[in-house]
């Protein structure tokens, strides 16, 4: 099907905003509290808002306060337990040190801050939008950016619904539309593929490092009322992760009507492509620190999802003609703190402020010319300055002393303002970071107990995942022949172990994609180590619908 030769109808706004996360629902809501005469949509390709947003999450609320001061007086808050306690442990296998609190820069103190769902936090946020006039249209997934004569965005396009696994279109084949505005902001999340299409046209990263990821593998329990610690932070690093194969991190978080949400994130430069981050965190749950709290509980949710890592060396430039980025599809992440959401809301809101200065100059030129001043002046780039040197240096010296030294980085920027050790730059990409099979140690891991630990298509289930199998497959492989000769034949078929639904199989020396399992993690578009698979969107509506995650 050619896609030039569908006639499709276009819609007209001010602003078009993809994604109703965090970011783009503050990009609409500040721009109806600066001008409200604007027409303002925001596209959200989960079957609702919320659907598709995953974090650990404990949230700090400064980007709140900014944005709504009266939040917490809301009779539909989306927040309720503040953090009573932080705790932090090094593992081994067998046991665990906790570190005191006096050797933690103040940063990392979580008081203050709250647990919940990053979900419906979403929620709270669409419903006020839509209170002031922003259309908010659930279940539309914008499939592609459309361009001016000049090469600027003029807009998006919304996926075709309808067409066959074939390509062609079938009897309830629907076009879609296009949504044209002056401005279109792209909130996408961690490795949008508008945002990477984007960045790559206009080479906003030409004065940044390389993106760095990690993937977040995360659980929601509920559990036995006895073991609840309401308010209880707990994070922790080292087993069962090694350094040779590859390091990260896990965290335990007590909140609401006795509920626990578990994570574990693996950074994405590890080296072993034996090395699964979804079997990783299903061995993690049965350390001694970990396992005795679930058990008598029951696992309610499950999903995945990539985290932008990189931090302020890999921010890009955030306008270009006719739109701009927000959020993770910039990379506003302070890893240590393992929290982006405040980040996020304050980049909406800057990208809404430059904006409205466009539209009242009289002329709104294609390229916003205060976002990236602003952003500069920003608390944004003060908080990810002063922790950028923690993924660096965490990557190059591995957890012991790489965590001891970026936590004297840490109080180093804390107390004097400045780094012994400068800016240090992340090396390469993610993709290039693995090994071959030849050179690593395979790594056996035991099966799953279907009490603690569990098996990929269980927790699919629970992830709540759906796509229409009579669609074309949304996860693009661009060379089947490199993918066998090097995939597998070199790398021992990593996709089989980094995704955490258990899309990719070689069966026969055949490569199977099983779109329908995809919770939509971004994780082969970022790992793949040839770079042969593109995430795209699939039909709008589909995909994972979370509930608190």
């Amino acid at each position: 099907m050619d896609n030039q030769e569908i006639e499709r109808e276009s819609m007209e706004y001010d602003v078009v905003i993809v994604g109703a996360g965090v970011a783009g629902l503050s990009t609409a809501i500040k721009l109806k509290q600066l001008n409200q005469e604007l027409n303002i949509a925001v596209l959200e390709k989960g079957a609702e808002v919320g659907a598709h947003i995953l974090s650990g999450a404990v949230i700090d609320p400064s980007g709140l306060d900014e944005l709504l001061p009266n939040w917490r007086e809301a009779s539909d808050c989306p927040l309720e337990t503040e953090v009573q306690k932080d705790e932090f442990y090094l593992l081994n296998e067998t046991g665990s040190i906790g570190l005191p609190h006096f050797l933690m820069p103040p940063l990392m103190n979580n008081h203050g801050n709250y647990i919940g769902s990053l979900g419906n936090v979403a929620r709270f946020l669409g419903a006020h939008a839509e209170e002031l006039g922003v259309e908010i249209y659930p279940g539309f997934a914008a499939a592609a950016l459309v361009y001016n004569d000049d090469g600027s965005v003029k807009g998006v396009q919304v996926g075709d619904m309808g067409v066959g696994r074939d390509g062609q279109p079938k009897g309830d084949f629907t076009p879609g539309i296009e949504l044209h505005a002056k401005y279109t902001i792209l909130a996408e999340g961690a490795r949008g593929s508008l945002s990477k299409q984007a960045i790559a046209k206009y080479g906003l990263d030409k004065n940044s490092d390389y993106q760095k990821y990690g993937i977040g593998i995360k659980e929601l329990w509920q559990i036995d009322p006895a073991k609840h610690k309401k308010g209880t932070v707990q994070h922790s690093f080292g087993w069962p992760l090694k350094d040779e194969d590859g390091n990260g991190g896990a965290f335990l978080y007590h909140w609401g009507d006795n509920f626990v949400s578990v994570g574990f994130v693996v950074h994405l430069n590890y080296k072993n492509p034996y090395l699964s981050p979804f079997e990783e965190f299903q061995k993690l749950k049965h350390h001694p620190l970990y396992e005795d709290t679930f058990k008598g509980g029951k696992r309610i949710a499950y999903g995945a999802r990539a985290l932008t890592e990189g931090g302020f060396q890999s921010v890009p430039d955030l306008a270009f003609p006719g739109g701009a980025l927000v959020g993770c599809s910039a990379g506003f992440m302070n890893v240590p703190r393992i929290k982006g959401s405040h980040n996020a809301i304050k980049s909406g809101i800057l990208a809404a402020i430059a904006i409205d200065e466009a539209f009242k100059s009289g002329d709104a030129p294609a390229t916003l010319p205060n976002l990236n001043q602003l952003y500069q002046n920003s608390e944004i780039k003060k908080d990810l300055y002063r922790v950028r040197n923690v993924k660096p240096l965490w990557s190059k010296f591995g957890t012991m002393v790489g965590v001891a030294l970026g936590g004297l980085d840490m109080w180093f920027n804390t107390l004097l303002g400045v780094s012994p050790f400068g800016t240090m730059a992340h090396g390469k990409p993610d993709s290039e970071c693995l090994k071959p099979a030849a050179e690593c140690t395979k790594i056996e891991y035991k099966k799953p107990d279907g009490v603690i630990s569990f098996d990929r298509l269980s927790s699919v289930f629970l992830s709540n995942t759906n796509h229409e199998e009579d669609q074309p497959v949304h996860l693009v492989l661009k060379d089947a022949e490199l993918q066998k000769a090097s995939e597998l034949d070199v790398f021992a078929g990593p996709s089989t172990r980094y995704c955490p639904a258990g899309v990719y199989e070689w069966v026969d020396g055949k490569y199977v994609i099983n779109a329908q399992n995809c919770v939509h993690c971004k994780t082969c578009d970022i790992k793949d180590p040839n770079q042969n698979i593109t995430w795209t969107v699939p039909q709008g509506g589909e995909g994972p619908i979370y509930s608190n995650m």
